[in-house]
């Protein structure tokens, strides 16, 4: 949904955002013009699989380079090109940089239309119907191997399997995230709850946000989402949470108007009305909950972790304040995140090229993204349980590094990493449908004579015509 160093965000006019916040380097993206084709000059091979011959000369353009006002990101980001530059000398990175949101909608939309992306262009998971209807990507499945990406084996299929499309691979990915239940530990142990078991069904958060808002003071125990899409975003991940779906398996049918659609609907709004455990103030937005959370006016809402740095870094929080859990039902949560893309078009040698740098850069634990003594050293934060995209011997080896050179207490995490959920996708057409539920979760927290199942028949039959348009 946005990114930090590697928040998530959404491509909505409304709620597209980029944290100051850093736990991937990005922060600012380009809109130039690069080669659409050509070789090299030396070295090369005509083998896809192969590694990068060293002897290749390539000039690469890449977008989200950190802006001079990033000093700690953009340092990191001219070490890791020295050091890369050790291994391929002959290979040139032109970062692009541009002050503001690396993925500002209008520009990123443009910029595909125009053909004007750098050679390695930054999206999110959720961009690559866009970028294909658009023929801005190459298919790099043949140049990603265990030879030129040896850690793939440790990479998440689910996260890799969000970059594919009809079994071709599209991108390599920079970060992940899953939502889970934030929690405020102060207000936790002031209403005699244990803030290292947050509750993990919806009962025990009804039960839990009543305790919290009996402390009075305008504390609201539980926060939700209802405008700027992003209510429409909190619906969605609620009904994964339960089990349900948003859009049916086809892709063409809303999904939520029955049985559990029902359920979330009425579980909140008896949370707001017959409860009073929601807060008085409705219509919020991201930045709002977290704005809430921080001032210890909020008991708990979900989020993913990096919410937390964000607060810290930018609101002025403590780490020691919050913790995590699943997110409640806990049958799936939705997942998201970033990546990198190669310009369709450009010569084979540069797509090896910017493999090799995305695999040094993104994909490498201990180096780059994951070089987390360095990452504490330049004052950022570490320890968020996120990216979170490795298996095996590789999960083993960064989590180490992430609790040896923590910022924050890594075990105020523990719930949330011990009870990992499965992963679910946004729905097709995801901003649209969005923007459609916001009516939903907005009727329910501001009418106390909401018709649940209006609301829901109404959603149902806008969201079928926006799929109907794809």
């Amino acid at each position: 949904m946005r990114t930090a160093r590697f928040r998530r965000t959404r491509r909505a006019s409304a709620v597209a955002f980029v944290s100051a916040v850093t736990l991937t380097a990005l922060a600012a993206c380009g809109t130039s013009s690069s080669d659409n084709g050509g070789g090299s000059e030396g070295g090369g091979s005509s083998d896809p699989s192969a590694p990068l011959d060293p002897k290749t000369k390539v000039t690469l353009t890449i977008d989200c380079m950190p802006p001079a006002a990033k000093a700690a990101e953009l340092k990191e980001w001219k070490e890791d090109v020295a050091e890369f530059n050790k291994t391929y000398p002959n290979v040139t990175i032109e970062g692009r940089s541009t002050p503001g949101q690396c993925l500002e909608p209008p520009r990123f939309t443009a910029m595909l239309k125009a053909k004007s992306q750098p050679d390695v262009f930054y999206t999110y998971f959720t961009d690559l119907p866009q970028v294909l209807d658009n023929d801005g990507a190459a298919d790099i499945s043949a140049y990603v191997t265990d030879k030129t990406v040896p850690l793939l084996k440790d990479i998440d299929p689910n996260v890799l399997g969000s970059l594919k499309q009809d079994g071709k691979l599209y991108g390599l990915p920079t970060s992940n995230y899953t939502m889970g239940l934030l929690v405020n530990r102060k207000l936790f142990k002031d209403a005699g709850l244990d803030p290292d078991a947050p509750p993990r069904t919806w009962d025990e958060v009804r039960a839990a946000a009543k305790k919290i808002a009996g402390l009075g003071n305008g504390i609201a125990g539980f926060g939700e989402y209802s405008a700027g899409n992003t209510g429409g975003w909190h619906f969605t991940a609620q009904m994964y949470s339960v089990g349900g779906e948003v859009v049916d398996a086809s892709g063409k049918k809303a999904a939520f108007n029955n049985d559990l659609g029902k359920q979330v609907a009425k579980n909140l709004h008896a949370m707001r009305w017959e409860d009073d455990s929601m807060g008085k103030t409705q219509l919020l937005q991201w930045g709002d909950l977290q704005k809430q959370i921080a001032t210890d006016k909020l008991g708990m809402f979900l989020a993913a972790p990096d919410d937390i740095a964000y607060m810290v870094q930018q609101l002025g929080a403590k780490y020691e304040n919050f913790g995590m859990g699943p997110i409640p039902g806990a049958k799936n949560t939705l997942a998201g995140g970033n990546n990198y893309m190669i310009k369709k078009g450009i010569s084979g040698d540069k797509i090896k090229a910017a493999v090799a740098w995305l695999n040094f850069k993104n994909l490498s634990v201990g180096k780059g993204q994951f070089a987390w003594a360095r990452t504490k050293a330049d004052g950022l934060p570490v320890g968020v349980p996120q990216p979170n995209f490795w298996l095996g011997e590789s999960k083993t080896t960064d989590d180490a590094a992430r609790v040896e050179n923590a910022t924050m207490p890594v075990a105020n995490f523990k719930t949330f990493m011990d009870n990992p959920v499965a992963g679910k996708a946004e729905p097709p057409k995801a901003q649209e449908v969005y923007k459609v539920l916001d009516n939903v979760m907005s009727g329910l927290l501001t009418n106390k004579d909401a018709d649940i199942d209006k609301l829901l028949a109404t959603a149902e039959t806008q969201v079928n015509q926006v799929l109907a348009h794809q």
